[in-house]
């Protein structure tokens, strides 16, 4: 009795493992998957262009700044000039 139980339950997990997912399940199973990998490659473009975005934003501000202290010091020589005068 138990070589029958053994055989049948040997045979019961062969069918499990030859009853694999079909056609249909493994197309839409790659078609879910090429789905998520667009997405994240598309998350991940909109992450740069916002950090692209953020870099050039802080590189103008840097300009600006640098742009006023630049002028700030060159009327600071004029009045060290004048008052030199």
């Amino acid at each position: 009795m138990k070589k029958l139980l053994t055989m049948l339950m040997v045979a019961g997990i062969f069918s499990l493992v030859a009853c694999g997912p079909s056609e249909e399940e493994k197309a839409a199973a790659e078609a879910e998957a090429a789905a998520a990998v667009n997405e994240l490659f598309d998350s991940m473009e909109e992450a740069i262009e916002e950090e692209t975005a953020e870099v050039e934003a802080t590189e103008e501000a840097t300009e600006e700044v640098v742009a006023e202290e630049a002028t700030e010091e060159a009327a600071a020589e004029e009045t060290h000039e004048e008052e030199a005068h």
